[in-house]
């Protein structure tokens, strides 16, 4: 496993991440961050819920990575 495969790895999850929605997945199983803020924020959950919503928030950045793999991916076959 390469460099490359890795960092492939790493932009799909992010690619997952981003596209949860909170009303529909995350709201009904106690992961909305309205629930979740104050000091909890130091735990195991509320990091993830702030890594959840640092991917949705840097989409545009997401899908210029993603155009920049799939170019890379085309041209290298």
């Amino acid at each position: 496993m390469g460099l490359w495969m890795l960092l492939e790895g790493c932009l799909l999850l992010a690619n997952a991440l981003a596209i949860l929605n909170e009303d529909r997945f995350l709201a009904p199983r106690g992961w909305s961050f309205q629930d979740y803020s104050g000091v909890k924020r130091n735990s195991f959950k509320g990091q993830v819920l702030g890594l959840i919503y640092a991917t949705q928030y840097l989409r545009v950045p997401l899908i210029l990575f993603n155009l920049l793999v799939v170019v890379v991916k085309l041209v290298s076959g």
